[in-house]
């Protein structure tokens, strides 16, 4: 069977569809990036905005004539929207042939089988003891650049969001199956990897919902194995919760030299009444005095993070404090989100009592302050000497090739005789753009 794979949403999406894929590839089957000669088209799907639910339902309802013009096309939606909706969906669009969610990922390929043989819709979205299962699932090695799924699932219950709803609660792999793979992805040629989880700092505590003390952290353990696999050139993770920064993990970033001085730390808000709204449970001076221990132990560091205006009854001077908060950390890089509802949070309950207008001003002034900050932060980096991880041809001319820092700014160079993807360079910088920086090796 030819199967088809699309993903909408986060990074944890596309390392799910990349474990399906691979199962798909050691039953037999061959994936392909043309719909049109697919047997099977298969839609990893997001719910945690609504503009990408939208997307997701869009692109599978118009795929309608494609099926009536080839009945014997397979077609099936999975992941976070299919988890939400189950049977609802099947109602929905009646050409969809069937419904996998979170929890049964590790059945996709006899569910895609059973479904092409025998013709009957499928709607499996009960939870498993087996949802760890081919979490380690890879295709055979591409690239320099590999992500592992270390958790999966949330125990936060921020007011906003559905991810408990959909992904389930928090469980953690083994610490020996990460390292395990990561060994493999080595083995076959990457040379960073990114670590993935919806809280990655509250890796290995079992669930607890409680910050840990200060001398524990599981994750800072895994780190540390990490950094010493051989080959490993950097490591990357996303997304800790700001108050799983127990003094133990600062201690192993501090101490892990392949571990990126980039931490992408969501805030959402700089309003205490809002963050309490949103059950994110900390305050805004809570926040910043992580960001202050972090930037203590590991001179450099960058900061991203993610933020939510128009949250319901965000005031002028709720908003003027998350301004201020954004502007003090001064982020290299801001993921701005205007509110909107999701069916099943508890936010939900309550007014979407923002209008759209304000929503988009404050996301306009936002981004302003961020390009005006990254602007002056690159501007900064003229004539120094940074260390680079070639990725290869740029998207953009290919006469040059393009890389990132350790604190995770992009750099553009003209590459030299030999350049491998996933050599570290070094670059001086000779100019600096809006968004990028160029220089030459040394």
């Amino acid at each position: 069977m030819v199967v088809y794979i699309k993903t909408y949403g986060c990074q944890m999406n596309e390392r799910d569809s990349e474990a399906i894929g691979a199962r798909l590839i050691a039953s037999g089957h061959r994936l392909t990036c043309d719909e049109t000669e697919a047997d099977a088209l298969l839609f990893n799907t997001c719910s945690v905005r609504d503009a990408a639910e939208r997307k997701a339902k869009g692109k599978i309802s118009y795929l309608k004539k494609l099926k009536d013009r080839n009945p014997e096309l397979v077609i099936g939606a999975v992941g976070c929207m299919a988890q939400r909706l189950g049977e609802k969906l099947l109602d929905e669009i009646p050409h969809l042939d069937f419904v996998v969610g979170t929890g049964q990922l590790h059945r996709i390929v006899g569910i895609l089988e059973q479904v092409r043989r025998d013709r009957k819709r499928i709607c499996s979205t009960e939870e498993s003891a087996d949802v760890l299962t081919g979490m380690g699932d890879h295709a055979a090695a591409g690239g320099a650049f590999g992500q592992i799924a270390i958790t999966r699932g949330c125990n936060r219950f921020c007011s906003y969001c559905i991810v408990p709803y959909v992904r389930g609660r928090e469980i953690s792999r083994s610490e020996s199956d990460v390292v395990d793979e990561a060994k493999r992805l080595v083995d076959g040629g990457v040379r960073e990897i990114l670590l993935l989880g919806q809280n990655v700092a509250a890796y290995g505590l079992n669930g607890n919902t409680r910050p840990p003390e200060e001398n524990v952290s599981p994750f800072g353990e895994l780190l540390e194995k990490l950094n010493a696999i051989d080959g490993l050139l950097r490591i990357r993770y996303t997304s800790p919760y700001v108050t799983y920064f127990s003094d133990r993990l600062i201690a192993a970033l501090r101490d892990c030299e392949k571990v990126c001085r980039n931490i992408h730390l969501p805030v959402q808000s700089g309003s205490d009444r809002i963050l309490k709204a949103m059950n994110r449970q900390y305050t805004a001076q809570d926040y910043l005095r992580y960001v202050d221990k972090l930037r203590a132990a590991l001179p450099g560091v960058t900061f991203s993070t993610d933020v939510i205006v128009g949250f319901p009854d965000e005031t002028d001077e709720d908003f003027a404090m998350t301004r201020d908060l954004l502007n003090r950390v001064g982020y290299s890089q801001s993921f701005i989100f205007k509110y909107s509802p999701r069916p099943g949070a508890r936010s939900a309950q309550r007014p979407d009592s923002v209008p759209a207008s304000v929503k988009e001003e404050r996301n306009q002034i936002l981004l302003g302050d961020l390009a005006a900050r990254v602007e002056k932060m690159l501007a900064d980096q003229v004539g120094s000497t940074v260390e680079v991880l070639a990725e290869g041809v740029s998207r953009r001319n290919e006469n040059r090739w393009t890389g990132r820092t350790d604190s995770n700014f992009v750099v553009h160079f003209e590459p030299r005789d030999g350049l491998k993807e996933g050599d570290l360079i070094k670059i001086r910088i000779r100019r600096a753009g809006s968004v990028s920086l160029f220089g030459e090796i040394e």
